[in-house]
């Protein structure tokens, strides 16, 4: 019938190279089915989707898969005289990915990136829990070395770019010198100008102090003696709260996910990207809670699931469930795992318990290891949603998404909750950090009336 198919294909509007191919892969996929080149080729979607996975863990890329799916929809066609409706999200799917990958492609080249050559092998360090990622061999090799260590150490990304951004403003500061021949006084000198000529805020100064003590202690092996630089006091500044009667308006103008997201950060006092990075796994709809992974510390901690939220997060879930389906029909459906986890349990990153509960709409490529997955959606779609409503509801204070979980407490607060209780909730190490959203306790044992009040009366 593969012959068959090669006569048929000829008065098709192929190009040269798939009338070539198209037969090759059809014999592939019935080698594959364990059939022969004779038998009518069984070209259900449950074969196409487990030939189309085999591909992918062989590492083949979207166009090969997306070439593969097209035979065998043509097949279908053509020699099955069968409708191929089924396979068309497969492929669309497919061409999506494909797209995709040229552009990396064409953006890796713009940049002289060249992926098969040895000098990017040579810029792959594998550790023994795995591959680190690429490193970019064109930095200098401080840079390199650092990025290689903070991410043996599992540092998040974030803080590896904000380590790595102020390593290079310092070597721009003591330029031409070198890292490794700075010394401790230039190390004082470039923290003191951040706060003296660079006006920044205590909390900025302390991580570019942070960073140096990194390269200098872990990097550099260097002994330190600068602990005593002038790094600013932080001030404490008193968190921006909503009322109950502000959230109800502001979340007025939300609606479909960001409503949901938004509810959910307040509801669970979730950091903005507890509540991103959340996935299928930590919901637990019969306990009533949120089990949030390796927040802040490198900790877990459990939270309350607000009763509010539960059938629209079913929902959320469900659409999440069709996205994730589709995704491995494709030939994808992988999601990032932390540390070591995708070598230990090398099927866990296409299973939906470890998909994020708000997937990202569209495939994207991970910094770090190159691979094509969906990531969780990006942190500025919820920011941007809220910034817009915040206008809309005419609430005149500076809101972000964190001052829904300001909110979250100071509300428990007010409620009677156990302070002790609320930290745990925030997953506070110290009380003393939950201690400051008692500022708006109004309850009767604490009410204090203004003297200018009493002149009123």
């Amino acid at each position: 019938m593969i012959v068959e198919f090669a006569k048929l294909i000829q008065n098709q509007n192929l190009s040269k190279a798939d009338r070539e191919w198209f037969p090759k892969i059809l014999t592939k996929f019935a080698t594959f089915n364990r059939q022969g080149a004779q038998q009518v080729l069984d070209c259900s979607t449950e074969n196409l989707i487990r030939f189309l996975r085999s591909m992918l863990a062989a590492r083949e890329p979207a166009w090969q898969r997306l070439q593969a799916a097209r035979a065998i929809e043509l097949y279908q066609r053509l020699v099955l005289k069968l409708p191929t409706v089924d396979f068309q999200p497969i492929i669309e799917k497919l061409e999506a990915i494909s797209r995709d990958e040229l552009l990396e492609k064409r953006a890796n080249e713009k940049r002289g990136d060249h992926p098969n050559t040895d000098s990017d092998f040579d810029a792959v360090y594998l550790l023994e829990d795995g591959d680190v990622g690429k490193i970019d061999p064109t930095e200098i090799p401080v840079i390199q070395e650092t990025r290689k260590l903070l991410r043996v150490r599992h540092y998040a990304r974030r803080t590896e770019q904000a380590y790595i951004g102020w390593i290079e403003r310092f070597l721009e500061f003591v330029k031409p010198k070198n890292a490794d021949e700075a010394s401790e006084f230039e190390v004082r000198e470039f923290l003191s100008d951040l706060a003296v000529n660079g006006h920044v805020s205590a909390s900025t100064q302390n991580q570019a102090f942070s960073s140096l003590l990194f390269l200098f202690r872990d990097v550099l092996k260097r002994k330190i003696e600068f602990l005593e630089a002038e790094r600013a006091k932080r001030s404490e500044r008193v968190p921006v709260v909503l009322t109950i009667e502000e959230i109800n308006q502001v979340f007025s103008f939300l609606g479909g996910r960001d409503l949901l997201f938004g509810r959910l950060l307040y509801g669970a006092g979730l950091r903005h990207y507890e509540g991103l990075r959340l996935r299928v796994k930590d919901v637990d709809f019969s306990a009533r809670q949120l089990t949030v992974r390796d927040e802040k510390g490198a900790k877990d901690r459990v939270t309350v699931l607000p009763e509010l939220i539960v059938a629209d997060l079913q929902r959320q879930l469900e659409a999440t469930r069709l996205l994730h389906e589709q995704d491995l029909a494709a030939g994808g459906g992988r999601v990032y795992l932390p540390f070591a986890l995708a070598k230990k349990y090398p099927k866990a990153e296409t299973e939906f318990v470890w998909q994020y509960v708000f997937p990202a709409v569209r495939i994207s490529q991970d910094p770090i290891s190159g691979e094509m997955r969906r990531h969780h959606q990006y942190e500025s779609v919820f920011t941007q949603s809220l910034r817009n409503a915040v206008k809309r509801a005419g609430v005149l204070k500076k809101v972000t998404p964190h001052t829904l979980r300001h909110s979250f407490a100071t509300h428990l607060l007010q409620q009677g909750a156990d302070i002790r209780t609320v930290q745990e909730l925030l997953g506070h190490a110290d009380v003393a950090t939950t201690m400051i959203y008692t500022h708006v306790l109004n309850r009767p044992s604490l009410a204090v009336i203004s003297p200018a009040d009493r002149l009123m009366s």
